[in-house]
């Protein structure tokens, strides 16, 4: 059956309103949160920055390298520990989440300006630890307002979502680097300064932008995400070279404002897919001038009984204290409560992996600068190192995490089996540093950080997907808790102190003494030789944890893990055509199934 209407004059001719209109679908529409999601991940990584700042806080305030390795540990920990963002997230909007993280950013960095820039008395040790774990929190609470409100947002489209988002943290170091040098030049010391305000201003700007939407069933959401993704692959080609290119020539500052404009522009891109998405969308709901409506036929399923009988079978589930059922968990990928995902079998080999495997990793990017130093590679050279390893995590997050999905759609690989390859091949980066291979940091940053890249698009999209999305606020921020657990063990017990040993050696083989307040420096290949074999044999570990992981999820990842998204859709959907043809006439309204059906009129459903 047809029923035609009048929706629009006709004549194309837009007017006053009708842009005003389309400038609203814009500004609320779900393609502008994905891209202010994308800028707030472009600046919220200053804690894989940490290389780049790292020198001016050991050499102004003369520290050790087991202290700095301290603040480093603290560093990890607040980045890591997003238990608190997880909680809030749960009860609050996400506008208030990022309103914590602006203010825990701007705080936290902002006072190690303050201290590097010898703008107020030297700090204590505990201060300086303080100051950082308050900085690096305030990225849990960015990734945990716009990344879950985006993978729910885009439920069917994790994996490729993900990785987007995660990628553009990777690239943040790099994007950084050349919008800082632009603004300030060369002063190293007030990088602190700059990644203090700018964060907190991105997030502020687009606070109210980032909200739970509506999932729209059948919209082919991954073909926009995959413009996304090449627009991002434009920006990482482009930091990638112009960073050789800074290598081999000397920028001025005015290069360097070139070269960032070129940077903004391709940061920007995503807008323009953004207001051609939502242009497409108004247009068809402005210009169409005939509703065709399909009635199902007599002989058709009776959709709606289906929905009233499932809600029904819903309201007889008997509900259970949160402490009883904790080691009766339902079937993976249905919705765990949050102490049944602390105690689950799944948790706990996630937990292990991550200790061993991401521990290591971390260890090494945050030593990047130190290591470069010892092994007698140029300032040039190390700031480099660090820029690159930037662009190389950023090829982790998105590669692993589109690549995970293909493989899981098409051949049913288990995203945990990528988890275990990425750890394996994560050993060759130690191993170089271990034996010092001439030119072997370059390698080594390359492997680890694409290696280290990857592991967060998986962690993210096996919790979500494993635990159910209901409590993923909570649940992603509790596996990677023992990144700095990891840290602290293999970073500050492991590599500071063996570093710190062989610089004493050192100094006493040259007959000299540590002077007060003296940082210690260790050169020559032995400084990371044994730290890093220990940190080899822990991933190995770390290998063994994830094979145990994938044994316990292969049956489910062999099955159709969308699966419940896609009832859903079809839900979803026999709605809107009822209510379509309830409002045309078509279709009277019961009077009793409505209040069983909809969620929005029966609260025991709702809950």
């Amino acid at each position: 059956m047809e029923v035609h209407g009048n929706s629009g004059s006709g004549n194309g001719v837009r007017t006053w309103t009708d842009m005003k209109g389309f400038a609203v679908q814009v500004i609320t529409g779900r393609w502008l949160m994905l891209f202010a999601s994308f800028l707030m991940m472009a600046s919220a990584g200053a804690s894989y920055m940490f290389g780049l700042y790292s020198n001016d806080i050991k050499s102004v305030l003369g520290y050790s390298q087991s202290t700095l390795n301290t603040i480093s540990f603290f560093k990890d920990l607040g980045a890591n520990i997003g238990i608190f963002s997880g909680l809030v997230n749960e009860v609050t909007p996400p506008w208030v989440v990022l309103s914590i993280g602006a203010a825990f950013n701007f705080f936290g960095y902002f006072m190690i300006w303050l201290a590097v820039a010898q703008k107020i008395a030297k700090p204590q040790v505990w201060h300086m630890c303080l100051y950082i774990t308050m900085g690096a929190n305030s990225h849990t609470f960015i990734n945990t307002g716009a990344l879950v409100t985006c993978v729910k947002n885009f439920p069917r489209n994790r994996g490729l979502l993900i990785g987007l988002l995660e990628g553009y943290i990777g690239l943040s170091a790099a994007v950084i680097v050349q919008i800082y040098h632009a603004l300030y030049g060369n002063d190293t010391k007030s990088f602190t300064l700059f990644v203090a305000w700018l964060p907190s201003a991105i997030s502020l700007i687009f606070l109210r932008t980032i909200r739970i939407m509506k999932v729209i069933p059948k919209k082919k959401y991954s073909k926009v995400l995959q413009k996304f993704f090449f627009i991002s692959l434009g920006l990482a080609g482009y930091l990638l070279i112009i960073i050789i290119v800074e290598q081999k020539v000397k920028f001025t500052q005015f290069e360097y404002g070139g070269s960032a404009a070129v940077v903004l522009f391709l940061l920007f891109l995503p807008l323009a897919v953004v207001v051609a998405e939502e242009y497409t969308s108004w247009r068809n709901k402005t210009s169409l001038s005939t509703v065709n409506i399909e009635i199902s036929s007599p002989d058709s399923p009776p959709v709606d009984q289906i929905i009233v009988s499932q809600n029904k079978e819903m309201l007889k589930v008997k509900k259970l204290s949160c402490w009883e059922n904790i080691f009766s968990p339902p079937e993976i990928g249905q919705d765990y409560t949050i102490l049944q995902a602390i105690f689950s079998i799944e948790m706990l080999t996630l937990f292990l992996t991550t200790l061993c495997g991401l521990g290591g990793m971390l260890t090494l990017m945050d030593n990047l600068g130190q290591i470069g130093t010892a092994l007698g590679y140029s300032l040039e050279s190390i700031t480099t190192f660090v820029s690159l390893a930037s662009i190389w995590i950023y090829l982790g997050e998105v590669m692993l995490g589109f690549l995970s999905e293909v493989f899981i759609t098409k051949y049913k690989i288990p995203r945990p089996l990528m988890f275990t390859v990425s750890l394996l091949v994560s050993c060759i980066g130690h191993l170089l540093i271990a034996f010092n291979v001439p030119n072997g940091l370059y390698v080594a940053s390359i492997i680890t950080g694409f290696c280290f890249g990857g592991q967060w698009p998986l962690i993210f999209a096996i919790t979500s997907e494993v635990f159910g999305l209901k409590h993923c606020s909570t649940l992603n921020n509790v596996g990677v808790m023992a990144c700095p657990l990891g840290s602290y063990l293999l970073n500050v017990k492991v590599t500071g102190y063996l570093y710190d040993k062989e610089a004493e050696k050192q100094l006493k083989a040259l007959g000299l003494e540590r002077k007060p307040g003296e940082g210690l420096n260790c050169t020559g290949g032995q400084c990371y030789k044994l730290p890093f074999l220990i940190i080899t044999g822990a991933t190995i570990l770390g290998v063994f944890f994830s094979l145990i992981l994938v044994l316990r999820t292969w049956k489910f990842y062999n099955s159709d893990i969308y699966k419940k998204f896609k009832d859903e859709s079809i839900a979803v959907e026999s709605d809107e055509v009822v209510a379509t043809n309830r409002n045309v006439g078509l279709v009277s309204k019961p009077e009793t199934e409505t209040d069983v059906r909809s969620p929005r009129n029966n609260p025991d459903i709702r809950r």
